[in-house]
């Protein structure tokens, strides 16, 4: 079964409302098994919104909408899907009351502008919303569902999970989605497709996508299957294909992040980690703590920006700054020993570099950065050119340097957090 999504509102075609509503709708689709082949996104404009609604519904039997059943006169969602299926909207007094209800619980009067949202389509449904004043409605005609959802999230997520998805259950094929997922790090985008094109092209009924995002590759194989332990057997079939073929650079076999790979590592191995940050601003330190539990193994770090600062709290000695420079694997290292000495950590990290946009030169250009990692084996550094603007090149060094912890263990025979 096929599906398309269209998101309904003005605020949505501007830098301001990013729609996260068709991410959520389309996981909860392809569950189903029902593949989502197009997304839309359309302004307060009647004649625009009737296009939309007409075109989705003349390829594929399922739309579902969000947006555009509030109580103000741009909200044309209900009135433009009526004219479009040639019903007449009705007062469905059973809403009137709803909302009514809705506002005396704030001890408010309802505003007779509300009175729109209790206007529906003949013949449809009214999908009951006890998080707000606008109803869903669910309409089917000539063998196609129309499912019209209100827009915030709060109240689209759970209306969609108890009152749509049973009705589309009752119609779904036995098609069912597979997916498998790679993350990797260390590897471009191309450095990857280069690898793994020679696997995935030989499975014809696999959809395999690549995505680059800062600091590692996402890898997502889809296959559509009435046959699940078939569909299943070819996956993890490309899946072993590609660990060949990617190596040590596979960080995650699913959706988690890297600083949750490390979290886990560091608790399975009663280990701390700490860090002095220069370029990165501890953005590192932040990424490590945003993880509940993090107190079991971050103990704390500095951000040196200023060598008095790198001095003064990560023991770096003055006279080796003036000699080398700031940005050097000599500050790098002595960064991590002196984090790791300070605080009486497992492991220190250093990071020092050039984020830029300004302050670059010939010998060390913008996205020079210098990752070190102190241990009880001693210590490693690594200098990297790092493309990209000041946020992503702060991000890749936080991502090295996490990176750097993992081949750490896994290296040295430690177990593995599962991916």
């Amino acid at each position: 079964m096929k599906a398309e999504i269209i998101a309904v509102g003005s605020e949505l075609l501007t830098p301001d409302r990013i729609d996260t509503n068709s991410l959520f709708l389309t996981e909860e689709l392809n569950k189903l098994g029902i593949e989502v082949l197009r997304k839309t996104i359309v302004g307060d404009h009647r004649e625009l919104l009737a296009e939309a609604f007409r075109d989705a519904l003349h390829r594929v039997p399922v739309v579902i909408a969000s947006g555009g059943l509030g109580p103000t006169e741009d909200d044309l969602t209900r009135e433009t899907v009526a004219e479009l299926l040639g019903r007449r909207l009705q007062r469905n007094e059973a809403v009137v009351r709803a909302i009514e209800a809705r506002f005396r619980s704030f001890k408010r009067e309802m505003p007779a502008v509300n009175l729109r949202q209790a206007m529906v389509p003949e013949g449809a449904e009214v999908l009951e919303n006890p998080r707000g004043t606008a109803p869903g409605l669910w309409l089917e005609d000539k063998g196609r569902m129309i499912a019209l959802l209100p827009g915030p999230p709060r109240e689209l997520k759970p209306l969609f999970l108890e009152q749509v998805l049973p009705r589309l259950g009752r119609h779904a094929s036995r098609v069912r989605m597979m997916h498998r997922e790679l993350r990797v790090t260390g590897l471009g985008e191309s450095h990857v497709e280069e690898r793994i094109k020679p696997i995935y092209t030989r499975y014809k009924n696999v959809n395999t996508t690549i995505l680059a995002m800062p600091g590692e590759i996402q890898i997502h194989l889809r296959s559509w299957s009435e046959d699940a332990g078939e569909a299943n057997a070819t996956l993890d079939e490309i899946m072993r294909g590609m660990e060949l073929a990617l190596g040590d650079r596979i960080f995650a076999h699913s959706g988690v992040s890297l600083e949750n790979i490390i979290a886990q590592l560091l608790i399975d191995n009663h280990a701390t980690i700490a860090a002095a940050e220069s370029c990165t601003g501890g953005l590192l330190a932040e990424r490590l703590t945003r993880i509940p539990g993090s107190s079991n193994y971050f103990l704390g770090g500095a951000i040196c920006y200023s060598n008095e600062m790198k001095t003064a709290w990560a023991e770096v000695p003055a006279e080796m700054i003036a000699a080398k420079g700031a940005v050097s694997s000599e500050v790098a290292i002595a960064l991590a020993e002196g984090i790791r000495r300070r605080v009486r950590s497992t492991f220190g990290v250093g990071i020092t570099g050039i984020a830029g946009p300004s302050g670059g030169s010939e010998e060390k250009p913008v996205g020079t950065v210098h990752v070190a990692l102190a241990s009880p084996n001693g210590t490693k550094e690594r200098l990297v050119h790092l493309p990209g603007d000041r946020e992503a090149i702060r991000f890749c060094a936080t991502q090295i340097a996490l990176d750097m912890v993992r081949l750490h263990y896994l290296y040295n025979g430690r177990p593995q957090p599962q991916r």
